[in-house]
Parts: structure tokens; C-alpha cells; sequence
């Protein structure tokens, strides 16, 4: 039996047992997905300690992604957005990998939207405005980040191949964008609440939102309404978690019992 898990703190509410578990069911693979919650100042240990133990594979949450960085031999990918969420066993050395950038990406594939050569804006320039920011750079979209501290979202663009960075103040970008992403959590708290002026939206937009509860937010029923496509973070999970599964296992996920799986969790939440 393969043994994968999730290391974080915490993790209780993590939706990625059921979501990977449905997985295994589907293909057969005779392995378990465990959660593990060590201390802050043990995560070294505790890679170490599931290397030695044999485990496959970890996906990596808060606050570890960019500690665990440190502690493998990064991807490129995963090296420039600065933090790892996924980590392979299978090698010599625990390799690393930054599957929150194949979310944002594969999600746009699915719904239908193209990236290369399109106008993009990412909102928030903390770790998922960093995986969205180079994943759309890197799909061939001009990438502009607007984000609260105006220094941040400038410090972040300086990295990412042809992007630029502003204040909140700049957000009127998404007027002329193709490609919109919310990447902070805005949203979550009050349903009511958006970080972007319905007035920016419009019906050549697509837009990601990054946050999963609910997963109708009030960005998405404005973009809705502007008749945007509209893209819930339940995407971006089950497909950063598909990643990791065809990583760890060299197999083609079963998406659509995966898919299941989350948003039956999610529903019954």
C-alpha cells in the first residue's frame, strides 16, 4: 500500500483526503491519504520522517510551503514562485513541486479560455497571486498584479516575465483584460464582499476566483451578470490536486470522480 498525506497546521478542514481517496478508488491504486500536523519548528523533521517512513508523496499547505522549499530539490517552476506544494518521494532526493500554477492554468483549459497572448490581471500578490502571476506569464498572457501594498505587487511583477505591478487603484485594468483572477481571500468572510468594482467586468472577461467557500461569490454572480465566464475555486483545488496525483502516480486522474468527491464536501459544509 502507497501511503500520501498532507502536511500543514492545521488541516482539519482540508478537502483533499476525500477528493484524492475518490481517486484511488477510481483507479484502484491500493494506497490511503493521511493529513499530518506537526509544529512549525518540526517540519524538517517531519519530511525526513516521511521520506524514511516511505511515504510517496506529501502535498505541502499553510504555513510550510515555503519552508519545505528548503528542504527538497525544488522544479524551476516551484523555485521561482517561491514556494513547494507537492513533494515526490520517488526519486534519490524528495523533489518539489508547485501545483497551485497548474491549477490556475488547467482550470482556464477546461472552461475553454485560451491564455497565450492575452491580457491578464491577478488581484493579490500573496501565494496564490505568486503561482497565478508566473502561471499565466508562463502560459503567454501579459500579466498586470494589482494588490493592496502596491510595493508588494511591484516587487512580485519585477520576477515574472513582461508583468507590471500597481496598487488597488490600478484595478480599472480589468476593463480592457481578457483574463481576471482573484487570488486573495476577499470574499470568504462575507458573502457580500468583492475585491473588484462591478463596474470593471464585462462580457469578454474570464474570470477565477480563487476562493472555494462559497463558491459563489459576489465576484462571480457580478461577473455573471456582466456575462463573463465564471470559474469557482473548487476548480483551482481539484485541479492543483489532479496535478499532484499524475505526479505521484504517472497516471491520468480520474477527474471527474474527484471532482465529485470535493464538491460533495463542499455542498454538504
Amino acid at each position: 500500500m502507497q501511503v500520501y498525506g498532507l502536511v500543514g497546521n492545521p488541516v482539519g478542514h482540508s478537502l483533499s483526503p476525500p477528493m484524492h481517496e475518490a481517486a484511488y478508488e477510481e483507479t484502484g491504486l491500493d494506497a490511503r491519504y493521511v493529513t499530518f500536523e506537526p509544529d512549525r519548528d518540526d517540519i524538517a523533521a517531519a519530511v525526513e520522517g516521511a521520506d524514511a517512513l516511505g511515504v510517496s508523496g506529501l502535498n505541502v499547505t499553510i504555513p510550510f510551503k515555503q519552508d519545505v522549499l528548503e528542504l527538497v530539490e525544488p522544479d524551476p517552476l516551484a523555485e521561482r514562485i517561491g514556494a513547494v506544494n507537492t513533494v515526490d518521494f520517488g526519486g534519490e532526493t524528495p523533489q518539489g513541486y508547485n501545483t497551485d500554477a497548474a491549477g490556475v492554468t488547467r482550470s482556464f483549459e477546461r472552461h475553454g479560455v485560451g491564455l497565450d497572448g492575452n491580457a491578464a490581471v491577478v488581484v493579490g500578490a500573496g501565494g496564490a497571486g505568486r503561482a497565478a502571476a508566473f502561471a499565466l506569464a508562463d502560459a503567454g498572457a501579459s500579466v498586470h498584479v494589482a494588490n493592496r501594498t502596491a510595493e508588494t505587487a511591484v516587487e512580485l511583477a519585477g520576477g515574472v516575465p513582461g508583468a507590471t505591478g500597481g496598487g488597488l487603484d490600478t484595478l480599472d485594468r480589468i476593463r480592457e483584460a481578457d483574463v481576471l483572477v482573484n487570488a486573495t481571500s476577499v470574499g470568504m468572510e462575507s458573502p457580500d464582499e468583492t475585491p473588484v468594482p462591478a463596474e470593471y467586468l464585462h462580457g469578454d472577461l474570464a474570470v477565477l476566483d480563487a476562493v472555494y467557500t462559497p463558491l459563489e461569490t459576489r465576484l462571480l454572480r457580478d461577473a455573471a451578470a456582466a456575462g463573463a465566464v465564471t470559474i469557482d475555486g473548487a476548480w483551482m483545488l481539484l485541479l492543483q490536486g489532479v496535478e499532484a496525483f499524475e505526479r505521484w502516480t504517472g497516471r491520468d486522474a480520474p477527474v471527474d470522480a474527484m471532482n465529485a468527491a470535493l464538491r460533495s464536501h463542499l455542498e454538504s459544509d
